[in-house]
């Protein structure tokens, strides 16, 4: 179905920055509305229940699954998390941007629904630099370490797949490029005749 917001999808291993890009976006675009995925890990550090993720048990999020409530979910670093297909519409049909911040497994499963969606892949410089980064947070134990920096390489094998890819090796120049894609976005012919209906119609363009 063609809808007349944008669905960006943004996938990076653990570590590239993807969460402090898309905050930084929405902060200076508020045209992009965020999408508050569900998930069943506990929350860190400053992190809300309804603001950065909606914290559910498993048997919860087992329930949500049975009666088909995700857009996509997947099982990421031993936890599950999923994105609410209604809340995802009902921002796009309103003609509103919305923004996924999503591993890649979720990425593909939105992709496969909506056509139309644009996919965004964040590297990091290196791996050197990722695992320099994850160590930075403080947040994880040594295994846990393991763990992300095994999974990164078989997530950074699939941005080969996505519409975008970001380096994010300066952070500055990495945002500056994120929002150049959500404006080009903004600016296609098909966006443009959504937007601007009534000039379209006008110039005999509809």
């Amino acid at each position: 179905m063609d809808y007349p917001g944008n669905l960006f999808i943004v996938a990076a291993p653990s570590g590239a920055g993807k969460s402090s890009l898309v905050k930084a976006l929405r902060e200076l675009d508020h045209r992009v509305q965020p999408s508050i995925s569900h998930t069943t890990r506990a929350p860190r550090g400053q992190e809300k229940n309804g603001r950065e993720y909606h914290f559910v048990n498993a048997d919860e999020f087992d329930r949500m699954i049975d009666a088909g409530e995700f857009l996509e979910w997947a099982s990421v670093h031993g936890h599950r998390s999923g994105t609410s297909k209604r809340a995802i519409e009902a921002h796009i049909a309103l003609g509103n941007d919305v923004i996924l911040e999503i591993d890649y497994q979720g990425a593909f499963q939105v992709k496969r629904m909506f056509a139309n969606s644009i996919s965004i892949f964040i590297l990091p410089p290196s791996l050197e630099e990722l695992r320099a980064r994850i160590e930075r947070r403080g947040e994880d134990a040594p295994d846990k370490i393991e763990l992300r920096m095994k999974n990164a390489e078989d997530e950074i094998a699939q941005a080969k797949a996505f519409d975008f890819v970001i380096i994010n090796e300066v952070f500055e120049t990495a945002l500056f490029d994120l929002k150049a894609i959500v404006h080009a976005e903004r600016l296609t012919f098909l966006a443009q005749q959504k937007a601007r209906a009534d000039t379209f119609l006008a110039l005999k363009l509809i």
